[in-house]
């Protein structure tokens, strides 16, 4: 029932806006419910409440491809009321590296990718890796995708690939005797020594974003887009009254450079680029005001008290200039 209700809700602003907006996304960060052990995932990215008793891998899974499917069907009709909207998938990348060269720490991050990333399979390809399928059926799960929301996912794929890029993860295979090599993000990530991190421990990686904008074109062959990359941080307003944030400069540039090296030396396909995010707002990660990623500040702290009054950041005219140059000078 639902999935008619977002079809139809899609279809509202397609028309609405026909003529007037080309490129759409079905889906925000889809894949950030991978880790079915996490009840917070499962209400903030498909709005399931877990009751006692509930399968939840069970809830994850069939609430993914529900959304799946509304997303194809949602491609299609953009086609039919406007052939020239583009209409591409959303992914949270990180990508996952292998702790070591030992071949269980290679085959752990080969799963894991899987894992994280077989719902953009679905968005591009329309059809469940087999991977999944056995582990549905290894797992014992009963998912209902009937004949023709098959027809729908093949028919219905996107047209390009949005992803949000922050940080790369790492995991380690744990279990000897183990032959699934299956992956549950809560419990399998590990500490890279190779990258520093953020003061929330995300990992700062900008070659990773090379990596992943190289990893997405080959597997996927699709344009794609970065609509989410930032730095979060506590920033302070000195004596002088001003904000000297080199920091998110200094992050900013890297990726915008490792994006930069992607498109000249590997000819990946970039449609465009929007950081994250141009005022301060709440963190989503974290429900806190403290952790800024704007390159506006806000007065506003973590209680709520504060002006709301506006102040550049040293990084405001510094993207600025990026903007102006199209990103040659950084």
């Amino acid at each position: 029932r639902v999935i008619d209700l977002f079809v139809r809700f899609a279809k509202v602003c397609f028309e609405r806006y026909k003529g007037k907006v080309k490129y759409w996304m079905t889906f925000n960060e889809i894949n950030n419910q991978t880790d079915w052990t996490s009840a917070h995932h499962l209400i903030q990215d498909s709005g399931i409440l877990v009751k006692e008793g509930d399968n939840q891998e069970q809830l994850m899974y069939q609430a993914a491809i529900n959304e799946l499917v509304a997303s194809a069907r949602s491609v299609k009709a953009a086609h039919e009321i406007d052939p020239d909207m583009m209409v591409g998938c959303m992914i949270a990348f990180c990508p996952i590296y292998p702790y070591s060269c030992n071949p269980r720490d290679i085959m752990k991050a080969y799963n894991a990718m899987n894992t994280r990333y077989w719902f953009g399979d679905v968005h591009c390809t329309g059809k469940v890796p087999t991977m999944i399928e056995k582990l549905w059926e290894r797992d014992d799960l009963h998912i209902d995708l009937s004949e023709e929301e098959k027809k729908d996912l093949l028919s219905g794929t996107v047209d390009y690939v949005g992803f949000s890029y922050y940080m790369s993860f790492a995991t380690k295979d744990k279990d000897e005797n183990d032959k699934t090599f299956d992956y549950t993000e809560s419990k399998d990530l590990v500490k890279n020594e190779y990258v520093k991190a953020s003061e929330w421990g995300w990992q700062i990686d900008p070659l990773g974003l090379r990596y992943s904008l190289n990893w997405v074109w080959d597997r996927w062959h699709k344009p794609m887009m970065i609509v989410e990359n930032g730095f979060g941080a506590v920033d302070m307003i000195t004596p002088e009254g001003t904000i000297e944030d080199d920091y998110r400069i200094d992050y900013l540039a890297s990726h915008i450079e490792a994006m930069r090296d992607a498109v000249n030396y590997e000819g990946v396909d970039l449609l465009g680029y929007t950081m994250w995010a141009p005022i301060d707002i709440v963190s989503a990660s974290t429900g806190e005001m403290k952790k800024r990623y704007g390159f506006i500040y806000v007065d506003k702290d973590n209680d709520g008290n504060g002006t709301l009054d506006r102040m550049k950041k040293k990084s405001f005219d510094w993207y600025k200039h990026v903007i102006e140059t199209n990103g040659e000078e950084l």
